[in-house]
């Protein structure tokens, strides 16, 4: 990681027609898609800079903050 870098987590999903689905649960509506695992992170890291260039312009409002914990059961 970068100095300045900001991490997010994201989740990919097999496609129900096809290819992986990812998205960004800490940002509303940030989805994306790609045929392989590969593809889909990096279509994904696509969607969150332009989902946080539109939080910026005030074109998004809404913002999660998310926590990741792990838990025995």
């Amino acid at each position: 990681m970068k100095d300045g870098q900001v991490v997010y987590r994201i989740v990919i999903e097999k496609g129900e027609d096809f290819g992986y689905v990812a998205h960004c649960p800490a940002i509303p509506g940030c989805h994306s898609q790609g045929n392989t695992i590969e593809e889909a992170i990096e279509n994904i890291k696509d969607a969150i800079r332009g989902c946080l260039s539109a939080l910026d312009e005030g074109l998004i409002t809404e913002r999660r903050e998310l926590a990741s914990i792990e838990i025995a059961v």
